[in-house]
């Protein structure tokens, strides 16, 4: 029976590996946004589809039906012998203002892939993947300054940048004593990004310039988190929670390339200028990170929680290197990133046997974002709201949850882009129990 249980743990590993995005295409985003030019590129949102259908709240949270991956103290939540898994993919609209332009896109991306199962009574432990950045952008200007464009006629100026990030991660929580856990996380963090800039002159005489870097990084890092639950009142109880995650160096090498071509001459592969600069020595860094929460639980029918999240990257050398920096017009530099965070859950009847309604979990939440990165000087920010429910399916605590997340980051202020986006979240649940000694043959 063992030998059947770990069976299945090798193909669950297989299935993460394989379903792993190892590259980005030119045409396949994982995210689009002119802001992900800048620096490692939009951060993802951590957490299982559970945890964004709540407005990104788990700092605090403590359920043994879902897996919460936000804090490693949370996974000694369980039943003893339980073993789960989860699948969460995200698609996403954006629909992008910039004074009277106006354009969208649309996205795929897979959230995260998560296993967790008991070591002993008292410890539990998990592992996964998920994105850590993203980088997806394309935008085309044709030149009008007429001085320049008098001596060499038309010119269409196009970025282009993609790739990502992505963050390996395993955790293991332990029970110290009644009610209080603490918990650490290793993370390997690897990807490539891609950021072309291309020059293309209409006339035959002029050379069309194509330069960019193709950046190969990586960085180890960790994370460590405490829970305590306590009761406050009959059937209320309330959990605080902490996190804190270690800032590292960002390692790995910046490619740059610069091609020269001219239309009148037959020359299909130009040789590129190319020069390379390794990273080390603290010159690039991943910011350290706080978070705290508090959460409400009555019994087993609601929860609200908010979470408070904090991460300086001022000092992370992100806005001095070139790469990091220096695309598009646009000034970058880096800055403190902030995020509030509220979410609230209700189940009406979870053992009801006649309505299956009443079994379903109903969720809720709101957040404000401060990005890490100021335009121009600039702050950018994003408001945004969450809703979702979990649909129990066959047995034990098996769950399809399905979210949606729309909300606006950036405004039209100062020549900056809007966007306002609406994402769906779907996430897939599955719970057994494992590791029980047989009786009877």
């Amino acid at each position: 029976m063992l030998k059947g249980k770990f069976d299945k743990i090798l193909l669950i590993i297989a299935v993460m590996f394989c379903t792993l995005p190892m590259g980005a295409q030119n045409d396949a985003y994982n995210t689009f946004s002119p802001y992900s030019m800048y620096g490692i590129g939009d951060l993802s949102k951590f957490g299982t589809a559970y945890n964004r259908s709540m407005g990104g709240v788990g700092i605090a949270t403590r359920d043994k039906r879902n897996l919460n991956i936000l804090n490693p103290a949370a996974v000694t939540e369980r039943d003893i012998q339980s073993f789960m898994f989860d699948f969460s993919i995200s698609q996403g609209n954006r629909y992008y203002a910039q004074n009277d332009i106006h354009s969208s896109n649309n996205t795929f991306n897979i959230n995260s892939i998560t296993m967790s199962f008991p070591i002993f009574k008292p410890m539990a432990m998990y592992v996964g993947i998920a994105p850590y950045s993203d980088i997806g952008y394309k935008v085309s200007a044709w030149e009008t300054d007429q001085n320049i464009i008098a001596h060499t006629g038309s010119i269409l100026n196009t970025v282009q940048g993609y790739g990502g990030l992505y963050n390996l991660y395993s955790g293991v929580g332990y029970n110290l004593f009644k009610g209080f856990s603490v918990g650490g996380e290793l993370d390997y963090i690897f990807g490539n990004l891609h950021k072309d800039n291309s020059f293309q002159m209409a006339s035959s005489s002029h050379r069309s310039i194509s330069s960019g870097y193709t950046m190969t990084l990586k960085a180890m890092t960790g994370k460590f988190g405490v829970q305590y639950a306590f009761p406050v009142a009959k059937d209320v109880s309330a959990v605080v929670g902490a996190t804190y995650k270690l800032q590292t160096n960002l390692r790995g090498t910046v490619d740059r390339f610069e091609i020269q071509t001219i239309s009148s001459i037959n020359d299909s592969t130009p040789s590129p200028r190319t020069y390379s600069d390794t990273l080390g020595n603290g010159k690039v860094k991943l910011a350290s990170e706080i978070g705290v929460g508090l959460a409400l639980k009555g019994g087993d029918k609601w929860t609200a929680e908010v979470n408070y999240i904090r991460s300086d990257w001022s000092s992370t050398g992100m806005d001095k290197v070139i790469g990091f920096a220096n695309v598009g017009n646009a000034v970058f530099s880096a800055t403190t990133s902030q995020s509030i965070r509220a979410g609230f859950s209700y189940v009406p009847n979870r053992n009801d046997i006649r309505y299956y309604r009443r079994r379903v979990t109903y969720r809720a939440g709101a957040y404000w974002d401060q990005a890490y990165c100021k335009i121009d000087g600039n702050d950018l920010n994003a408001v945004g709201l969450t809703f979702g429910a979990t649909l129990p399916v066959f047995r034990l605590y098996n769950g399809l949850t399905v979210g949606m997340d729309f909300g606006q980051r950036g405004s039209k202020a100062n020549g900056l882009v809007r966007e306002r986006y609406v994402s769906f979240n779907i996430g897939l649940n599955i719970h057994d129990i494992w590791f029980i000694k047989t009786r009877y043959d």
